[in-house]
């Protein structure tokens, strides 16, 4: 069964920092465009970051530029999004996603694999 699973949501106080982690399972990572993307209620999905399945210089949306940093470890089939400097409107579900290719994009539209979400909550 192909899956992936996030985890590392949970509750911080704005400035704090929270690092998520997408394992995958019955299929490899490896040479894979991977995203992550978000859902705050009442809004659209968002693009977060995406990496290429070679690596390289990730791409983010401009409100997380500088304070998340998107990771991979093929080794261990998993993804990273390591979240700093939160703020209350970073608060959402965020999703991991994978692609069939190796060309990063931040349209969901394009990811064929989902996981089931992590709830994120910055508040004071």
């Amino acid at each position: 069964q192909l899956q992936l699973v996030e985890s590392g949501g949970g509750a911080v106080q704005p400035g704090g920092s929270l690092r998520l982690s997408c394992v995958a399972s019955g299929f490899t990572l490896d040479y894979r465009a991977i995203g992550w993307f978000r859902q705050a209620p009442g809004k659209e999905r968002e693009g977060v970051s995406c990496i290429s399945g070679s690596g390289g210089v990730p791409d983010y949306v401009d409100s997380v530029k500088g304070r998340f940093t998107i990771s991979r470890d093929n080794a261990k089939n998993t993804v990273y999004l390591q979240m700093s400097s939160l703020k209350p409107e970073d608060t959402a579900v965020y999703f991991c996603a994978a692609r069939r290719y190796a060309i990063k994009t931040m349209n969901p539209g394009a990811y064929a694999y989902w996981g089931q979400g992590t709830q994120v909550t910055v508040s004071s």
